[in-house]
């Protein structure tokens, strides 16, 4: 099997596991009402970067590959991946255990996430 877009995989799986987590969130998750808060802000930070990663899949599929502006959608693509896994997880850890292990990964994470804007923007203006 061949992937011909690793980011719109990338956005299908996130997306999945988004839709999963909230509901669970919604339905199952067994914490106060501040722990429910900060697990459901993960999923809403999880989801709007999912479509963030649909805009990757289309950005860099749309550019010939060895483009600047298609390396530009890749590295935003790494960065949303990246802030996603750790911004949100660190939410997600959080709702289920009350707790983050290391204090710096929300922001760690939300760093990612700005960067994978920035680097989305610089992408949409690259010609080449």
């Amino acid at each position: 099997m061949t992937i011909h877009n690793p980011w719109l995989l990338a956005a299908a799986i996130s997306g999945l596991v988004a839709v999963v987590a909230g509901a669970y969130g919604w339905h199952g998750l067994q914490a106060d009402d501040g722990a429910r808060a900060v697990f459901n802000t993960g999923v809403q930070y999880q989801m709007w970067h999912t479509l963030a990663l649909l805009a990757v899949a289309w950005l860099a599929d749309s550019r010939p590959r060895d483009t600047a502006a298609s390396k530009w959608a890749r590295r935003a693509g790494v960065c949303f991946v990246a802030g996603i896994l750790v911004f949100s997880g660190s939410m997600y850890f959080y709702g289920l255990f009350g707790d983050v292990p290391l204090s710096w990964l929300a922001p760690a994470g939300g760093i990612a996430l700005m960067a994978g804007w920035v680097c989305l923007g610089v992408a949409a203006i690259r010609n080449a």
